[in-house]
């Protein structure tokens, strides 16, 4: 699903909830509020498979008893394709909560599901899974940037070691490689690493 949710888009939601008079008005007001739901459920039994089917954009639970059942389907469904997810409940205790929210439950309403506040709901566990979503973005960039430093100074030092070469001309080799084949400094310098190193390991040999 894609990481932001502009206003013109119909979400889709697919609800579960155990109470059947409750599901209809909570489903009539989303549709009347401009979403579309896919699918109404009354157990978390079919959810891993209704959200792989149906593809989501935002899961809507709200069950009197949840059980650890929902959240394993939720733990998978989110290591696969994670998405906003609700959860309404007035009897999980805290450490039900805080299972839930490692489960992939974005935002956790510890009361009653209303037709009424509903889309304020969603709305909160949208912006919620967009921030985090954006973090995420930038601590993975923030990884990759750290681990291709690492890299081109290995491969600098190879070339320094092997060829003789100084930083600055070393540093020189692998940009021009990087341009000539279209490829990052990072990417360049892991397979500079792969070729001298091998190298290295055939020169020792008797």
């Amino acid at each position: 699903m894609p990481d932001s949710f502009p206003s013109a888009r119909v979400l889709r939601v697919i609800l579960v909830d155990d109470d059947a008079a409750r599901a209809t008005a909570v489903e009539s007001r989303l549709r009347d509020v401009g979403f579309d739901v896919l699918s109404v459920i009354p157990t978390a039994s079919g959810l891993l498979y209704q959200m792989a089917q149906q593809e989501p954009d935002v899961v809507i639970i709200a069950l009197d008893s949840p059980d650890r059942d929902v959240l394993e389907s939720l733990s998978i469904a989110s290591g696969h394709n994670p998405r906003p997810v609700v959860m309404f409940s007035e009897s999980g205790d805290q450490r039900f909560i805080t299972d839930a929210i490692r489960a992939g439950v974005t935002a956790y309403q510890a009361e009653d599901i209303s037709p009424e506040r509903v889309r304020a709901a969603i709305d909160i566990a949208v912006a919620q899974f967009s921030a985090f979503n954006e973090l995420r973005e930038q601590l993975d960039d923030t990884r990759r940037q750290l681990e291709d430093r690492k890299l081109i100074e290995k491969a600098k030092g190879l070339l320094m070691q092997t060829h003789g070469a100084g930083e600055e001309e070393a540093f020189s080799t692998l940009r021009k490689l990087a341009m000539d084949k279209n490829r990052s400094l990072g990417e360049t310098s892991r397979d500079v690493i792969a070729i001298l190193e091998r190298t290295t390991v055939k020169g020792k040999k008797p």
